[in-house]
């Protein structure tokens, strides 16, 4: 069975900020649990080129469109490698592979008769590259995201009947209560189509950057639609994935081959919520009228938040996450994120916050107890991990541990997954002051009762290392390999010390003094 995740495709018209990582980390740690799952996974994150925002941002700066993207699409592509994103391919909408199944799937649509020709006016956002219904309107006539003034656009346009598929997404809707998640979600794109759907625009007259409609050549496609079919049309071009679970490097001699029957439907589309709308119901009403199946499941995360605001790189209260990485690791940050604020919902985020998690959590509970559990086995058996069975005080305590992380990451939910590896490590914790194996080791006679202790902890420290992996992937793999037992495949998230024989002595893996000194 295979698994097929997405982020949205990020406009080029600035740099990436730290809400840009958090949704390709989240679809990063989607895609490495899968991995491990022994599934064939593919992971797709790229750009979004076209549309208005791109030109006016390039007008500004006096710059062609395609020197913009060509600058701003290389920092996104260098943020996946630095956040530790295991992406399978990068697309760019002004790939001309993309271009042609764009022109390929929306004439089909055209052909299916689900296009006509029109006029349409109404209230737009250029930054959102979107018509405003009344209802999406604030006071002021300004952009609820932006906050800024709305102008008035009439334009000659190819329209999309979206009104036509109005019973059948209700039906959807009704038959697919996990289509869209979380439930708020849910419940708020299944309002907007019962309050009625209308028709929308499907071209631009008065634009030039885009895909151009191969039935007209005076019009481009509306950047919305473009940019959604990108997660179909790169499955016809992008190069197989070839990257076992614990590799970041793919294979860079595979040809590219129709990947489409492998992968479609996306198991995942993972978006923020200010694209409900049009990932929740424009894009299953499209993929209807072109007669492609819908995909399993969109999750949709809220925002993150500083002074109250999203961030966002129009409003300018962004936080680097280049800076961020640079300090902390990519692994703190990615810990970070999907620990302090719960999965699809809004969050606040700041540097000391990050420094109070870096420090409690990361440092003083995994940390720690790795050194150690590491430190103790050297000093008191020369590294050896004797045979023999588990401590059943601890074996309740990671009964179906694997399965409830599973079941969680099923549903996305992963700030819910964490909290169940994390209550272990501090299971683990405690355990390790329960039994304190400093003073067994002075009685000779208690010798088998500190091989059980020192064992436990190395089956339990690595069981929630191997789960940890999607989320730590580079400090995981640096544990696991001192603990002798380098595999970061599922199985052996099971409480057993099979394959472990041999420690040998790992560095700090979150370092107090150095995050201290680089941040003074």
């Amino acid at each position: 069975m295979s698994f097929y995740v997405t982020t949205p495709i990020y406009y080029v018209n600035a740099a990436p900020h730290l809400g840009h990582a958090y949704t390709t980390i989240a679809a990063d740690v989607l895609a490495r649990h899968h991995r491990q799952r022994g599934e064939p996974v593919f992971f797709l994150t790229g750009t979004d080129e076209h549309g208005e925002p791109v030109a006016d941002a390039a007008h500004a700066l006096g710059v062609s469109p395609q020197t913009l993207a060509d600058k701003n699409a290389e920092r996104f592509q260098a943020l996946a490698p630095q956040i530790g994103a295991s992406n399978d391919f990068f697309i760019r909408t002004t790939d001309p592979q993309h271009m042609a199944v764009v022109q390929a799937v929306l004439s089909r649509v055209r052909d299916n008769g689900y296009v006509y020709e029109g006029t349409y006016e109404g209230w737009y956002c250029p930054r959102c590259a979107d018509f405003k219904a009344e209802s999406e309107i604030d006071e002021g006539n300004r952009c609820p995201i932006h906050h800024i003034e709305l102008t008035r656009e009439r334009e000659d346009s190819y329209f999309f009947r979206l009104s036509a598929f109005q019973e059948r997404l209700e039906a959807l809707y009704g038959e697919r209560e996990d289509f869209i998640a979380p439930r708020t979600r849910y419940n708020e794109a299944l309002s907007f189509i019962r309050s009625g759907l209308r028709d929308v625009p499907l071209t631009r007259h008065k634009l030039t950057w885009g895909v151009p409609v191969p039935w007209d050549e005076e019009h481009v496609f509306y950047v919305w639609f473009d940019a959604l079919l990108n997660y179909y049309s790169a499955l016809s071009y992008a190069p197989p994935p070839a990257r076992s679970a614990g590799s970041t490097e793919g294979d860079e001699a595979s040809a590219a081959e129709d990947l489409t029957a492998t992968f479609w439907p996306a198991s995942y589309h993972v978006i923020a919520k200010d694209i409900l709308r049009f990932h929740a119901i424009y894009w299953p009403a499209l993929l209807m009228a072109a007669e492609l199946e819908l995909p399993e499941h969109i999750f949709v995360h809220g925002y993150l938040l500083m002074d109250g605001e999203k961030m966002s790189k129009s409003l300018g209260n962004v936080l680097d996450p280049f800076a961020v990485i640079e300090r902390f690791g990519a692994d703190a940050l990615r810990f970070y994120l999907l620990r302090e604020v719960p999965f699809g919902q809004d969050g606040s985020v700041s540097t000391s916050s990050f420094e109070q998690r870096y420090e409690s959590e990361l440092a003083n509970e995994l940390g720690n107890l790795a050194s150690r559990t590491i430190a103790m086995i050297e000093r008191y058996r020369d590294g050896v991990v004797a045979d023999g069975e588990i401590d059943p005080a601890l074996q309740a305590d990671f009964a179906r541990l694997r399965e409830r992380v599973c079941e969680q990451l099923d549903r996305a939910e992963l700030t819910l997954a964490l909290e169940e590896i994390w209550r272990r490590v501090r299971r683990l914790n405690r355990y390790v002051e329960e039994q304190a194996p400093w003073v067994l080791a002075k009685d000779q006679a208690r010798a088998q009762e500190l091989d059980r202790v020192l064992r436990t902890l190395a089956a339990g420290l690595r069981s929630v290392t191997v789960l940890l992996w999607p989320y730590l992937p580079a400090s995981a793999e640096r544990l696991l390999t001192a603990l002798g037992a380098p595999d970061v495949a599922l199985a052996g998230a099971s409480l057993s010390t099979s394959g472990i024989d041999r420690v040998r002595a790992i560095d700090p893996l979150f370092p107090k003094e150095s995050r201290q000194e680089q941040g003074s």
